[in-house]
């Protein structure tokens, strides 16, 4: 009886994953021993959620029952995937400094495994600060069932990939730190404003629309506004429906490995 051998295209498949694998573990550990990183990447979202968000909380009246502090609660766990996972991206910059990007190009893997690489360890980070971040919704007065928590857990992921691979497409045509910074602060703000965060897309003027249309950070945030209120759309909840902001966010995705696959293999 011949036994059947492993074909070569399972050979290939299994080092594409182990590459995968290998660069997630090593940004994962570089975060965990960097504790000065994980402090003030939690302590960012909530100084806006406390100080900002009660401040303007003694100004904009409340909806429905729904308070100001709650309503940013959502823009305040997309400021923490927005943050995390584009400055992720900051790491290519330095493995391109310090050469172990030239050393990762020439291993025989393809260069959408670097990409996905990359933007599944901004996810990774991305969501285990939004799941510590997350577990202040009771001091708000907010209450998030069991599914609803784990649909926030689930389009935090899928918005923190989005969002790591547009800060991998960025960080392609960067060589240095400096260069990366100053197109990174006047991207990374203007998407936060125009997200929908810090108050109703439906108020913003009509030319401002059209920039919060294209910004994914846009349906992620109010995909997380579904989930944190369950409540359809309405003045002091959503702006889309939910199926709508999982298909955009997906499909930006998709969009974005796919130009970073393409950028990279052009680098190389």
């Amino acid at each position: 009886m011949m036994s059947k051998r492993p074909s070569a295209h399972t050979g290939e498949d299994m080092i594409e994953t182990n590459a995968v694998y290998v660069i997630v573990a090593r940004e994962f550990k570089k975060f965990i021993r960097e504790k000065i990183r994980l402090i003030s990447a939690i302590a960012r979202p909530l100084a806006w959620l406390f100080l900002v968000g009660g401040g303007m909380s003694r100004i904009v009246p409340s909806y429905n029952g729904v308070s100001y502090m709650q309503f940013i609660f959502p823009g305040v766990l997309g400021m923490t995937i927005l943050f995390s996972s584009i400055f992720s991206s900051i790491s290519i910059i330095w493995d391109k400094e310090f050469g172990f990007m030239k050393e990762i190009l020439v291993a025989p893997i393809s260069r959408f495994s670097v990409v996905i690489g990359k933007a599944v360890s901004g996810m990774v980070l991305s969501t285990f600060q939004v799941v510590i971040i997350l577990a202040f919704f009771p001091f708000l007065g907010l209450k998030i069932g069991v599914m609803e928590f784990a649909g926030i857990i689930f389009v935090s992921a899928i918005l923190a990939f989005a969002i790591s691979s547009l800060g991998i497409v960025l960080a392609s045509f960067y060589d240095s730190y400096e260069s990366f910074s100053v197109i990174i602060n006047f991207i990374v703000m203007p998407m936060f404003f125009l997200s929908g965060a810090m108050y109703p897309v439906r108020l913003m003027p009509s030319a401002l629309k059209i920039f919060t249309m294209v910004n994914p950070l846009t349906y992620g945030i109010d995909a997380l506004k579904h989930l944190t209120f369950h409540s359809e759309t309405g003045p002091m909840g959503a702006d889309f429906p939910l199926y709508v902001d999982i298909a955009v966010i997906i499909a930006a995705s998709v969009v974005l490995i796919i130009i970073g696959g393409k950028a990279f293999e052009r680098k190389s």
